[in-house]
């Protein structure tokens, strides 16, 4: 089996967005630990830790895709990697909601996001 991944741009922009997701969650986290004035917990906390784990599922799933012997195994991973990025995507626009100081640099992964759908299309003709 081979770990190295045909699409080395692509795989190096999941790492960075794994890089940078990690980075805001830190950062939010530190803005959304503290009880609300109602003795709640922040609504939107949960979402740091679910960016952190979409995208370190991101370049497994590259690879994964691109391991497989069948055409329809590497496309029901590449779907896979599709609906990861969606929700990962849908993640930062809800944390864009909450009342936080780190919005900036939520705008910045979408952006990467984005970056990084336009590989995807690419990548997804050449499996």
């Amino acid at each position: 089996m081979r770990l190295q991944p045909k699409n080395k741009k692509l795989y190096k922009k999941a790492l960075d967005i794994f890089t940078l997701s990690r980075s805001i969650s830190n950062y939010l986290v530190h803005d959304m630990n503290a009880l609300q004035d109602n003795g709640h917990e922040h609504a939107h906390i949960y979402f740091t830790g679910d960016i952190i784990r979409q995208s370190d599922a991101l370049a497994p799933e590259i690879i994964n895709a691109e391991n497989q012997i069948f055409q329809d195994d590497r496309i029901r991973y590449a779907n896979s990697l599709v609906r990861i990025t969606n929700k990962l995507y849908k993640n930062c626009e809800r944390l864009e909601q909450s009342e936080s100081n780190g919005k900036e640099f939520l705008i910045l992964l979408r952006k990467e996001l984005k970056k990084f759908k336009r590989l995807q299309r690419h990548w997804l003709m050449t499996l």
